[in-house]
């Protein structure tokens, strides 16, 4: 379609086979790089016309009519870039992958309007953010719990916002999408595998925390899990199990309330692992320090993988636990026993 690059504008003849379409849907398709959301804004603040200007994003399309597109430069973003180092695992023009520490908030909130990743992307990516809604941002289509380590994609383009945000929408069910985490938690699980199935809401009694919920409500919510490892403990209240989760569904704290609600919290986790003192003091000595020093929840985003939203390419990351966790499940391994003098012997 031909850009007239001084207005910065697209313009469409529609054909016969174009007749009846939805005019945001049909714009959308047709233009590179912009989602269906912003065609809709661009519409209702009268950007687009077809001799004259349309307002409802609803509007047929009509062969034969010249559709004109104006492009608005994208606004800075209210939210200022922060020299923050950033540990990239990959980048493009359309995304880029990060391998986030714990302690590091994804979106500026109250309480936190400095100091995020997004005003680190923000100043990392600079003019290579062409627009998420009209606006120089990052396009944040999933986020980590501060003190939850891993991997995260963000969008830098409003295309790319828009395929992610989609795949992330199906949490994986059509095979685009595959995430899974590392974390340790407390206690033996009855089975290697599982499955927890348990709605999730906004406590009732705590409106900052989630909980299960009973009969219908709150929001679906699916973890499946397969146990790793079994550290034993000085008694089993001290034992701990490292874990993987995959996520069928990406709901706030999904795998924190869920692995509390049956029991096997996660360890260091703050907010859902009540009992932390208690179980601390079963725990094998040499781990006691390891597991007391952790300053956060033991749980690592490890595997990311989607298919690209712009070029259609099968992404695959990893990123392997960061050294605090590492340094854990060193500590919580047995320690070898050494085979006495005589025993030496009576070998030789």
């Amino acid at each position: 379609m031909p850009i007239d690059e001084e207005i910065a504008s697209h313009t469409i003849v529609a054909g016969p086979e174009d007749a009846g379409q939805r005019v945001d849907r049909w714009l959308a398709a047709k233009i590179d790089g912009i989602s269906r959301a912003r065609v809709q804004a661009l519409i209702r603040d009268g950007h687009v016309s077809a001799g004259a200007t349309i307002r409802e994003p609803r509007t047929p399309v009509k062969p034969g009519l010249t559709y004109k597109v104006n492009l608005p430069p994208p606004e800075d973003s209210n939210v200022q870039g922060e020299s923050i180092a950033l540990d990239i695992v990959y980048e493009d023009a359309d995304l880029i992958v990060i391998d986030k520490p714990a302690g590091l908030v994804v979106h500026p909130s109250a309480g936190h309007d400095a100091g995020t990743l997004v005003n680190a992307l923000i100043a990392h990516c600079g003019e290579s953010l062409s627009g998420i809604g009209g606006v120089k941002r990052p396009g944040i289509v999933h986020r980590l719990d501060k003190d939850t380590s891993g991997l995260l994609v963000v969008a830098k383009t409003d295309a790319a916002h828009a395929g992610l945000a989609e795949q992330f929408k199906s949490h994986g069910r059509d095979g685009r999408l595959h995430r899974s985490y590392l974390a340790f938690v407390w206690g033996r699980l009855p089975r290697p595998v599982g499955t927890i199935d348990a709605r999730l809401g906004r406590s009732r009694t705590n409106r900052m925390k989630i909980a299960v919920t009973r009969g219908e409500v709150g929001r679906e919510a699916r973890t499946h899990y397969e146990v790793l490892d079994v550290f034993p403990g000085e008694t089993p209240a001290g034992d701990i199990s490292l874990l993987r989760l995959v996520l069928e569904t990406g709901r706030t704290h999904q795998i924190r309330v869920h692995l509390a609600h049956i029991g096997h919290p996660v360890v260091g986790d703050p907010t859902y692992g009540a009992g932390f003192k208690t179980r601390l003091a079963s725990v094998r000595a040499n781990a006691k320090d390891r597991a007391s020093a952790l300053m956060r929840q033991a749980l690592h985003a490890e595997r990311l993988a989607f298919e690209h939203p712009v070029t259609g390419k099968k992404l695959n990351f990893y990123s392997k636990l960061p050294p605090d966790l590492e340094r854990l499940g060193e500590a919580l391994k047995p320690i070898p026993v050494k085979p006495t003098e005589n025993r030496r012997r009576k070998r030789s």
